[in-house]
C-alpha cells in the first residue's frame, strides 16, 4: 500500500509540474510573441520630444496628468485625434543603466517608472519619419549642450543634449551628422559619469583597477561603428582615462606609465585631433618623472626623463609644428634643460 501511495504521489507530483512546465512554456512563448511584436511595432512608431511635454489621461488638459516626457526621451505613437496623440511615455526608461551591466540591479531596478499610455499635444515630436529630422535633432541636441555649459545650467540640460544627440545615428543611421552625434552622445555621457566617479573617495587610488570604471560602451560603439574616423580617435582618446592613476602620490611610476599611454596613442592615431594633445601629456609627464627623480636622487633616471621630454618636444615640433600643445611641449622641455622643477614648486 505504501509502495502504490508513494508511485500515485510521485505520478501526480510530476502531471501537475509538467502541467505548469507547459503553462509556464505557453506564457513564455506569448509573451516572446508579444516583445516580438512591440518591438516590431516600436520601430515603427517611435519618436523622440524636443520639449517638455505632460501626459495626460485623455486627450484634455483638464484631465489627471499622468507623467512627464523630457527632452529626449522616447514615446511610441499609437494614434492621432486632432492636436493629440495617444503615446506610450517614456518608453526607454532605464536604457541607458541596461547598457552598463555593471550598474543594472540583480534582480531589477524598482526606480525605473513602468512606461504609461496618454495623450500629449501634437507638437515638437520627431520619429524617423520627420523631414530633415536629424538635423533638427542636432540642433535641438547642441542647443541643450550650450545651456548645459552655461554657469547656472538648467537641471537635465546635459542628459537631453546625451540623448537627442543619440536619437540621430538611432534614426537616422545614414545621416552625414550620425557620426558626429554619436560621439558627442557618448562623450557627454563620458564626461558627467568621470565627474560623478571624481567625486568618490576611491578617486584618489594610485592603481585605475581600485576605483570605478566610466562606462566605455558608447565610446566603443563609436569605434565599432565609424572606424578609421576622428570620433573613433577622439573615442579611443578618451578612453584612456580608465587607465590612469588616481593620484600619481610623489612616485614617478604613474606619469612613466601615463606618458608611455599617451605615446602608443599618438603613434597609433598620428592623425587624429587628438595626437598633438597626447604627445603634449606623455612630455608633461616625463618632465614630472624628472623633478620626482631628482628628489629620489636618481641622476640616471633623472637624465634618461629629460632626454625623452626633448625628444618628445622635437617630434612635435615636427609633426604638428602649428600645434599649441607643440608650444606648450617647447616650454616643458626649456624648463626641465633650465633645471626648473616641473611638478611641485618651482622656486629657488
Amino acid at each position: 500500500m505504501q509502495v502504490t501511495f508513494l508511485r500515485r504521489s510521485l505520478v501526480a507530483w510530476v502531471g501537475a509540474a509538467a502541467l505548469t512546465a507547459t503553462v509556464a512554456m505557453n506564457q513564455s512563448v506569448a509573451q516572446t510573441k508579444a516583445q516580438k511584436a512591440a518591438a516590431n511595432y516600436d520601430r515603427a512608431a517611435r519618436a523622440t520630444m524636443l520639449h517638455e511635454t505632460v501626459v495626460y489621461v485623455q486627450a484634455d488638459v483638464n484631465s489627471q496628468r499622468l507623467s512627464l516626457v523630457t527632452p529626449g526621451h522616447e514615446v511610441v505613437v499609437v494614434q492621432r485625434s486632432g492636436p493629440w496623440v495617444q503615446v506610450f511615455a517614456n518608453t526607454d526608461a532605464g536604457d541607458e543603466q541596461q547598457e552598463d551591466a555593471s550598474d543594472t540591479p540583480e534582480f531589477g531596478d524598482d526606480s525605473t517608472p513602468t512606461p504609461s499610455s496618454g495623450w500629449i499635444h501634437d507638437k515638437g515630436i520627431v520619429s524617423p519619419q520627420t523631414p530633415n529630422g536629424d538635423e533638427i535633432l542636432f540642433g535641438a541636441a547642441a542647443n541643450m549642450e550650450a545651456e548645459a555649459e552655461k554657469p547656472h545650467a538648467p537641471k537635465g540640460a546635459a542628459e537631453a543634449a546625451h540623448l537627442l544627440y543619440k536619437r540621430v545615428p538611432d534614426y537616422f543611421p545614414n545621416s552625414p551628422l550620425a557620426p558626429e552625434a554619436a560621439w558627442r552622445a557618448a562623450d557627454i555621457r563620458w564626461q558627467l559619469d568621470k565627474l560623478d566617479i571624481s567625486t568618490l573617495p576611491s578617486a584618489k587610488e594610485q592603481q585605475a583597477y581600485l576605483r570605478p570604471q566610466i562606462y566605455d560602451g558608447a565610446m566603443k560603439r563609436v569605434m565599432k561603428t565609424y572606424p578609421g574616423t576622428s570620433y573613433a580617435a577622439r573615442a579611443a582618446y578618451e578612453m584612456l582615462d580608465n587607465k590612469l592613476c588616481g593620484d600619481w602620490q610623489g612616485l614617478p611610476k604613474c606619469p612613466e606609465m601615463e606618458s608611455g599611454l599617451y605615446e602608443k596613442y599618438a603613434r597609433q592615431y598620428p592623425d587624429s585631433p587628438k595626437a598633438p594633445e597626447a604627445l603634449y601629456n606623455a612630455t608633461y609627464r616625463q618632465g614630472v618623472a624628472v623633478t620626482m627623480y631628482m628628489v629620489q636622487d636618481d641622476k640616471k633616471k633623472a637624465d634618461d626623463a629629460s632626454k625623452r621630454v626633448a625628444n618628445l618636444a622635437a617630434q612635435m615640433q615636427q609633426q604638428y609644428p602649428k600645434s599649441d600643445y607643440t608650444a606648450r611641449a617647447a616650454a616643458i622641455a626649456y624648463k626641465v634643460q633650465q633645471g626648473i622643477p616641473v611638478f611641485g614648486s618651482d622656486r629657488d
